[in-house]
């Protein structure tokens, strides 16, 4: 064994909670910037475009949420140690990482509503087409919203390509943990290891009632 696999053979992993938060915004991430993409660079019918910009914001707005409750949870449940193998570099740019993918998952939801707010259009936002979610008024209230509308839309797209590039960063860092490093640093945030997978097997097994007896009394 590796002393990067010995050094994180631990055990160690994030709780349920902060896995179940992590892959949900995962995924709320993807959905955003694939819509956002759409919305920009597709030519679509005018109500079509309207339904994907309320999904949009629906899903901005969840986002936002979550990364409250996750940064919450992340300060009150302390994480899995780094491996040891790591570097004093290594260890510098994976917490610069994460501080920076922070800033974004509340930077990138608030320039958005910021941006919508401003917008000359004025087009409510109803949270999946149920909940009426609320401008800033601050910025609803501007006399010229021209020019901070076109501010905040600039700032909102290049924070959108600067989340996609730290986004990849982050995926191909954990693979390359899993793939060249070869530690836990993946597993340990997978929802459901093969370890688990067969540790449940076996509890299922030793929970199972004895067959009864096939002999003659």
């Amino acid at each position: 064994m590796s002393p990067a696999q010995s050094n994180t053979r631990s055990g160690a992993r994030y709780t349920s909670v902060a896995i179940f938060l992590h892959w949900i915004m995962a995924v709320g991430i993807f959905a955003l910037l694939v819509l956002g993409l759409t919305m920009t660079h597709v030519t679509l019918p005018l109500m079509r475009k309207f339904h994907l910009y309320q999904l949009h914001k629906s899903i901005g707005i969840t986002i936002l949420l979550a990364a409250f409750v996750r940064l919450a949870w992340r300060l009150t449940h302390r994480p899995p140690p780094l491996p040891a193998h790591m570097t004093t570099n290594e260890r510098s740019a994976a917490e610069g990482g994460h501080a920076v993918l922070y800033i974004l998952l509340f930077g990138l939801p608030l320039t958005g509503w910021a941006l919508v707010s401003a917008s000359v259009i004025n087009v409510p936002t109803l949270l999946y087409g149920q909940v009426h979610w609320p401008h800033l008024p601050f910025l609803s209230g501007l006399s010229h919203k021209a020019h901070v509308e076109a501010i905040l839309k600039g700032v909102h797209r290049y924070a959108a390509w600067f989340l996609i590039a730290v986004v990849l960063g982050h995926a191909l860092a954990a693979l390359r943990h899993h793939f060249v490093q070869r530690d836990e640093v993946l597993r340990r945030m997978l929802p459901f290891t093969g370890d688990e997978r067969r540790a449940s097997g076996r509890a299922r097994g030793l929970r199972s009632p004895a067959a009864p007896s096939t002999e003659a009394e």
